[in-house]
């Protein structure tokens, strides 16, 4: 998409050049444009050179690009409006490009409040408070927690105070929908659960949603805007969502194991392979159930999450299967997971992801 909107600034500016050499060459053949006035002319060369520089700051990725190119685009429909009768067909070049430069910055805009969240969530970190946890302190966690932990590399490495990641995978909107292609970044403060989802989803070729997932302070937020322009969804602050981003973080505990001995969390033996965790903010509280292999690694987790985003959400059973692990900076975890909504008509497979990059305690946003 990137590549065609240079395409396209590059040729309508070479385009507009046709106005320039029909004010001063006027025996030269310049395309449909009758006459044009030396004033003028300079006009069409002036705004060739703007397009001409709006495709240059696209190329250097210049994130005030598009300011210059809707000055540049608006400019060019004043010439066209002006020489309507030879010009008019810009119009269709104009608004193909207005359209792709307000999605752009819709973009940047996005992505904008995205950093900025994500560093707000680093800010309270401390690098110092990453040191090796010892395992004689941790007799009170059920046999089997202390067991994920050891196979997981927990008591060899520092502890996780940050994480940041990068996945890939599908997903579907509802039971019968198509799958989705989608990429996502994730920033996660452990010693203060909060975390800032970030992801693309392409529905259709040349179509995609940007959405963000958050949990601050108790508090969760979910927004989807298509293009980058248009909310389709805008939840937050309520107890449904506040609840299931608490749920959602204590789930991707799975990704940094370390977080299992922090102070906001208690532990319940269930049997010999299993264990419910309770996570408990501002007085609010969640609880879900790690299910483990009999060597300690993480195998599920399983808890009764708000459907939906809406007033209307109700309790059904979320589920999370691990189909694979790896090791991530010393840390063995789930790298490739399933998302299951187990629903009274039947199960609902709804997400299929991959961890492609992760990183603990580098308390930065990728760039």
């Amino acid at each position: 998409m990137r590549t065609l909107f240079i395409v396209l600034f590059l040729a309508h500016g070479c385009i507009h050049f046709l106005g320039y050499t029909k004010a001063f060459y006027p025996s030269f053949d310049s395309g449909p444009i009758q006459f044009v006035s030396r004033p003028f002319g300079l006009a069409w060369l002036f705004v060739g050179l703007f397009f001409i520089l709006t495709a240059l700051l696209l190329i250097f990725k210049k994130e005030w690009w598009p300011i210059v190119g809707v000055i540049t685009i608006l400019l060019s429909q004043m010439l066209v409006i002006i020489y309507w009768k030879d010009a008019k067909f810009g119009t269709i070049f104009n608004f193909i490009l207005l359209l792709g430069t307000i999605s752009s910055h819709a973009d940047y805009k996005f992505n904008r409040m995205v950093l900025k969240e994500s560093n707000m969530i680093f800010k309270t970190i401390h690098l110092s408070d990453s040191v090796v946890p010892s395992i004689k302190n941790l007799s009170h966690l059920p046999s089997i927690v202390q067991k994920w932990l050891t196979v997981s590399g927990v008591f060899q490495t520092a502890k996780s105070v940050s994480v940041r990641l990068k996945q890939k995978g599908d997903m579907k909107t509802s039971p019968t929908g198509r799958w989705m292609p989608f990429t996502a970044q994730q920033y996660f403060n452990c010693e203060d659960p909060s975390f800032v989802w970030v992801t693309k989803v392409n529905p259709l070729p040349l179509v995609y949603l940007y959405g963000r997932d958050k949990l601050t302070n108790a508090q969760g937020e979910m927004l989807i805007k298509l293009f980058g322009v248009f909310p389709v969804v805008n939840e937050g602050k309520n107890e449904k969502i506040n609840a299931a981003s608490m749920q959602r973080y204590l789930a991707e505990m799975c990704w940094f194991p370390s977080a299992a001995i922090n102070e906001h969390l208690t532990w319940e033996s269930i049997d010999e392979t299993s264990a419910k965790a309770i996570l408990t903010l501002d007085d609010k509280r969640v609880s879900g159930f790690f299910t483990f292999t009999s060597e300690g690694e993480f195998r599920s987790f399983e808890t009764k999450r708000y459907y939906g985003g809406g007033e209307d959400a109700k309790l059904e059973i979320w589920h999370i299967e691990a189909l694979e692990q790896k090791v991530f900076d010393g840390i063995k975890i789930p790298s490739k997971c399933k998302v299951t909504w187990r629903l009274k008509e039947g199960d609902f497979d709804w997400l299929n992801l991959e961890i492609t990059a992760l990183e603990y305690n580098k308390p930065y946003p990728y760039k």
